[in-house]
C-alpha cells in the first residue's frame, strides 16, 4: 500500500511541470487572444468615421414633371391674372353645359327611320291610319312627331299632309338648333376677352415702363408672359367648343336629312294605301 501511494505521489511529481507547462501556455495563448482583441478594438476606434451620405439633390426639373396638369393650369391661371382669366374661364363653363345639353338631346332624338317605317307601313295595311298614328306617338323622336302630324291631316288629302309635314319639319328644326346660337357666342366671346386681358395687361406693363424710366429686358418679358397668357386662354377655349358645335351641327344635319327622307317615304306610303283602299 505504501508502495502504490509512494507511486501516485512520484507520478504527481513528474507530471506537475507538464501541466503546469499546459497551463501556462494556455494562459499564455488567452493573453495573446485578448491582446489581438484589443488591438483590433483601438483600430477601429482609431479609424475614421464614415462620412455621412450626401443628401440627394432634387432637381428642379424632376419636381416640375411630378406637377399634375391640374396644378400647371392652376400657375397659369394665377399668372394670367384672375381678374382676366375668370370671365374665360365662365364662358368654358357655360358653352360646355349647353353644348352637352344639346349633344343629350340631340342623342335621344335619333331614331331608327327604317324600323319605324316598317312598323308605320305594316300598321297601315292591318289597322289603317289610326293604327299607324298609334305606332308613331308610342315612338321618340322629331321623325315620328312629323309622321303624326301628317297622319292627323291625312282624311284632309295628301296635299295637306305635304304641307302639314313641311311645316311641323321646320318647328322641329328650331327646336333641334336651339341653344347653339349660345354656344356660338361664347365661342366669339371667349377669344375677345383674352385679347381685352392682353391689352390692358400690355398697358399695364408700358406703364410699368413709363415709371421705372427704363427698359428692363425682365419687366417687359415678364409682362408680355403675363398679358398673352388670356389670349391663349381664349383660344383654348373657342377651339374647343368649336368641336362640340360642328359636332351638334353635323348630328342636326343628319338628323334633318333623316326627317325628310322619311317624310317622303311616309307620302308615298299613304298615297299607295289610298289607291289600294
Amino acid at each position: 500500500m505504501k508502495k502504490l501511494i509512494a507511486l501516485f505521489m512520484l507520478a504527481g511529481f513528474l507530471f506537475s511541470p507538464v501541466i503546469t507547462k499546459a497551463q501556462d501556455a494556455d494562459e499564455s495563448a488567452e493573453e495573446t487572444t485578448e491582446e489581438v482583441v484589443d488591438q483590433d478594438e483601438a483600430e477601429e476606434e482609431a479609424a475614421p468615421a464614415p462620412a455621412p451620405a450626401a443628401p440627394a439633390v432634387v432637381d428642379d426639373e424632376i419636381i416640375d414633371e411630378e406637377k399634375g396638369f391640374h396644378q400647371i393650369i392652376k400657375e397659369k391661371f394665377i399668372e394670367g391674372d384672375p381678374t382676366f382669366m375668370s370671365p374665360v374661364l365662365i364662358c368654358l363653363i357655360l358653352g360646355l353645359a349647353v353644348a352637352l345639353e344639346r349633344i343629350i338631346t340631340l342623342n335621344l332624338s335619333t331614331t331608327n327611320t327604317k324600323k319605324l317605317l316598317a312598323q308605320v307601313e305594316e300598321a297601315l295595311q292591318q289597322g289603317g291610319v289610326e293604327a299607324a298614328k298609334d305606332v308613331t306617338k308610342n315612338t321618340r323622336g322629331p321623325v315620328a312627331s312629323i309622321f303624326t302630324q301628317g297622319l292627323m291631316r291625312y282624311t284632309e288629302g295628301i296635299e295637306m299632309v305635304e304641307k302639314s309635314i313641311i311645316a311641323y319639319g321646320s318647328v322641329e328644326m328650331g327646336r333641334l338648333e336651339k341653344g347653339l346660337v349660345w354656344i356660338s357666342l361664347f365661342i366669339s366671346l371667349a377669344p375677345m376677352l383674352g385679347f381685352m386681358g392682353t391689352v390692358i395687361g400690355m398697358i399695364g406693363a408700358f406703364d410699368a415702363i413709363e415709371a421705372a424710366g427704363d427698359i428692363s429686358p425682365s419687366l417687359v418679358a415678364g409682362g408680355i408672359k403675363i398679358a398673352l397668357l388670356t389670349t391663349v386662354a381664349g383660344l383654348i377655349v373657342a377651339i374647343i367648343l368649336q368641336l362640340f358645335y360642328n359636332y351638334c351641327v353635323a348630328k342636326i344635319d343628319s338628323l334633318v336629312n333623316d326627317m325628310e327622307d322619311a317624310s317622303i317615304t311616309l307620302v308615298d306610303m299613304l298615297v299607295k294605301h289610298k289607291l289600294t283602299k
